[in-house]
């Protein structure tokens, strides 16, 4: 199998507190991989180093074999983020805001709109593209945050407990909707507290705890 991410020994502290102590992992394409933890146990800080949006103390983070610091740009192409806080905007429809945000990717005009309509169609959404989300129910913002993250294809796709706070309707399509991607060549990293969602998706699991960690297979 092709390896698409390696992290070895990641370290990240605020202050005395540790964060991440000494992480290491592979990711390899076309999987599943889930991280499970209790909250504070180092999740989020993990996921927010892996999208770029925190800088590592320590250790290596290779993407495709490249190192993450000297080829950021393009690395940055290859993911798709769904951050645990929606990143959204109430106030214009879905479509809009699909349409913003894969704009920064590059996408080109006369390829946006499909590219946009069928991230729409993926999570269920396409009947109310023209709503804006401040209507919307928890569970359906939820959805456009992945559809957000998935309009421009990208390789890797990087969720921070997507489903916390939602109703177990919009939760099981989500869950469903990551299975369909990861069969359709998307390779995922899923973070949750949740046991059973870990067990219905993830090919392997690394558990995290007090910032330490464990790896296994999941069958």
């Amino acid at each position: 199998m092709e390896k698409v991410l390696e992290v070895k020994n990641l370290k990240k502290s605020y202050k005395k507190n540790k964060a991440v102590d000494g992480l290491s992992f592979d990711l390899y394409r076309g999987e599943i991989l889930g991280i499970l933890g209790p909250n504070g146990a180092g999740k989020s800080t993990t996921i927010n180093i892996l999208s770029t949006i925190l800088k590592k103390d320590e250790g290596e983070i290779k993407y495709f074999g490249e190192e993450l610091e000297k080829n950021l740009k393009q690395i940055k192409q290859n993911l798709g983020v769904v951050p645990q806080d929606l990143a959204i905007y109430e106030d214009i429809s879905a479509y809009k805001n699909i349409e913003f945000f894969a704009s920064l990717y590059g996408i080109k005009k006369e390829e946006l709109k499909n590219a946009v309509e069928e991230a729409l169609k993926f999570v269920g959404l396409e009947e109310r593209k023209d709503d804006k989300p401040k209507t919307y129910s928890g569970g359906m913002k939820r959805r456009l945050n992945i559809a957000i993250a998935i309009a421009h294809k990208p390789k890797i796709l990087i969720l921070d407990e997507p489903t916390v706070g939602i109703d177990p309707q919009s939760r099981n399509h989500i869950l469903s909707s990551i299975q369909k991607l990861r069969k359709e060549g998307t390779t995922v990293i899923y973070t949750t507290h949740y046991m059973e969602e870990i067990e219905e998706i993830a090919d392997r699991v690394i558990i995290m705890d007090h910032r330490q960690e464990n790896s296994r297979g999941n069958n």
